[in-house]
């Protein structure tokens, strides 16, 4: 064979090896399937940004070894789909809130009122040995792994009529609030009247008058343009929410332990990049607000102490019929002595 027929053949046959390497390495990727509800605008939906984050983090620190594939707005079904799908094996993570009580009563540990002064104590809590123990507690509970927490945010009182500035300004009042046994013992407890509404249908019941106020975060109200029917928000901040990041038991346990440390590394990048992006959303919220002529009130600390007084212990009553006593404690426990640290 002359030397050019050799180089030509050695070429081809270079190609070709490549070309099975290269299909050999797109039939052993990872395909990594990450469902959330929320918008896809990360101008205004936290999740997005936590998916983004992760999935550009993937990218990078697994040398194109895992492929996210991110279907938001729900493309996968809502928060309850999406977890059984993880539950199931059929979605390898997601996100989720509201319904994780349904899959794990203990989730609702973080929902005592007044229980996290401010975010930096919420997030050493659940960054810490306490949230540590409730992700394997939740591991053991399902089968299912939550990779870290993220967060829904501070949940805070709107009105129309009246500035609500301690729990006497709520008595009376009808407030709209998820249909949860916890809330609507929280709202009874601080004398309101819970009134349940699906939040499609919120934006008119205020307008109406079918309600006289509501609760949400910031960034809820802001989305919904409800200062166009809420003229006063008080920032009280009675309930943090959290983000479960939560994957499938089939998913983890399929990657080898390098892949396994990139998909939890990147995992608490996503978080604390929500995290951030919803307080970011939060401060521009209240200055938004404020824009639109809506009052937005801080309690002071002693009507703080009047709130707290009379939401936690019927609140706690209540969690204690359906979770453990101790990991209410262990809470409790965890949020002074990180409080105590500041």
């Amino acid at each position: 064979m002359k030397p050019s027929f050799k180089l030509l053949a050695t070429v081809a046959a270079a190609t070709l090896l490549c070309g099975a390497a290269s299909v050999a390495q797109a039939q052993n990727k990872i395909i990594l399937k990450l469902a959330h509800s929320d918008s896809v605008d990360m101008a205004t939906s936290r999740k997005a940004v936590m998916a983004d984050a992760f999935a550009n983090e993937i990218k990078a620190k697994s040398g194109g070894r895992i492929e996210v594939q991110v279907f938001g707005a729900g493309a996968l079904g809502g928060e309850r789909d999406l977890v059984e799908g993880v539950k199931n094996g059929f979605i390898q993570a997601g996100f989720a809130s509201g319904v994780m009580a349904n899959y794990f009563p203990a989730a609702m540990v973080t929902d005592i009122p007044y229980l996290f002064p401010n975010d930096d104590v919420a997030d050493k809590v659940m960054d810490g040995p306490f949230g540590q123990k409730l992700a394997a507690d939740f591991n053991a509970a399902t089968g299912m792994h939550n990779l870290c927490f993220g967060e829904v945010g501070f949940r805070n009182f709107s009105s129309g009529k009246n500035a609500i500035r301690s729990p006497k300004d709520l008595v009376g009042l009808k407030i709209r609030v998820q249909e949860t046994p916890l809330y609507v013992t929280e709202m009874k407890a601080l004398g309101a009247q819970p009134t349940p509404i699906a939040f499609p249908e919120l934006y008119t019941a205020l307008q109406t008058g079918v309600v006289d106020g509501q609760e949400n975060p910031v960034p809820t109200m802001i989305f919904a343009k409800l200062y166009e029917v809420q003229k006063h928000v008080t920032l009280d901040g009675h309930n943090y929410g959290i983000d479960w990041f939560v994957a499938s038991d089939k998913f983890i346990k399929s990657l080898p332990a390098d892949l396994l440390k990139v998909v939890n590394d990147a995992a608490k990048v996503a978080c604390n990049a929500e995290r951030k992006a919803n307080r970011t959303f939060t401060s521009n919220g209240n200055k938004t607000l404020a824009e639109k002529g809506v009052t937005v009130y801080t309690p002071t600390a002693a009507e703080m102490a009047q709130f707290r007084a009379a939401a936690q212990p019927p609140v706690i009553e209540f969690l204690k019929t359906k979770i453990d006593p101790k990991l209410i404690d262990s809470i409790q426990t965890a949020v002074k002595d990180v409080d105590g640290k500041k």
